[in-house]
């Protein structure tokens, strides 16, 4: 059986045998039989790395921080989460310039790892419910994620691509609408505007 520990766009943890590329965690979330009993327990949801510095872990250990698994960073993002300050310290710090570019931070340094979770925590969850807004389809960049009729799609420059567990596939649709509910947090839409670009699964093929 698999373990409640993947992260789908919407940031629901469920169950899947499909493999992600990033790990991640929002703190100990599991009890003692490996059960994920709440949806975070603080508010730095971050986004890591599979392997650094040879560091190997017994998954859901008592006690210790839940390991969460994403299929790419794109769905690491629309989820809420954001680049590890440690074992991604260059895309943190790349990630951190650009929001502060898009959100025009005003300080004269730069925003602390607290101070940014602070903030994208208010746009992630709200009552233990996914915050969503509306965007018009046309104009939303480079990996947003929106969800059309209930289901996940990302989009790419090579079109708008179905999201599920294992990858991606071209959406097919008739008619899209032009306004679309967005699951990637609006200050992260735009950074991904000022020229973020978040990193797709290879099945996206971008």
């Amino acid at each position: 059986m698999p373990l409640q520990n993947r992260v789908n766009p919407q940031g629901t943890i469920e169950e899947s045998s499909a493999r992600g590329t990033y790990m991640g965690n929002r703190g100990v979330l599991h009890n003692g039989k490996r059960e994920v009993t709440r949806q975070f327990k603080t508010k730095a949801w971050i986004t890591c790395l599979l392997e650094f510095k040879g560091r190997k872990r017994e998954l859901m250990t008592p006690g210790r921080y839940t390991e969460l698994f994403f299929l790419d960073e794109v769905t690491a993002f629309a989820a809420g989460h954001r680049p590890c300050a440690e074992c991604r310290r260059k895309r943190y710090n790349e990630f951190r310039d650009a929001w502060q570019s898009a959100s025009a931070w005003t300080e004269a340094r730069n925003v602390r790892s607290a101070e940014l979770d602070e903030m994208l925590h208010e746009e992630r969850i709200e009552d233990s419910r996914k915050i969503t807004w509306k965007g018009q389809l046309q104009d939303l960049p480079h990996g947003t994620m929106v969800l059309i009729d209930n289901a996940a799609y990302a989009i790419s420059e090579n079109g708008l691509l179905a999201w599920n567990a294992s990858g991606y596939r071209k959406a097919v649709h008739d008619r899209l609408p032009e306004t679309v509910e967005v699951l990637t947090p609006s200050t992260v839409v735009k950074t991904f505007s000022r020229g973020f670009r978040p990193v797709f699964h290879h099945t996206a093929e971008v």
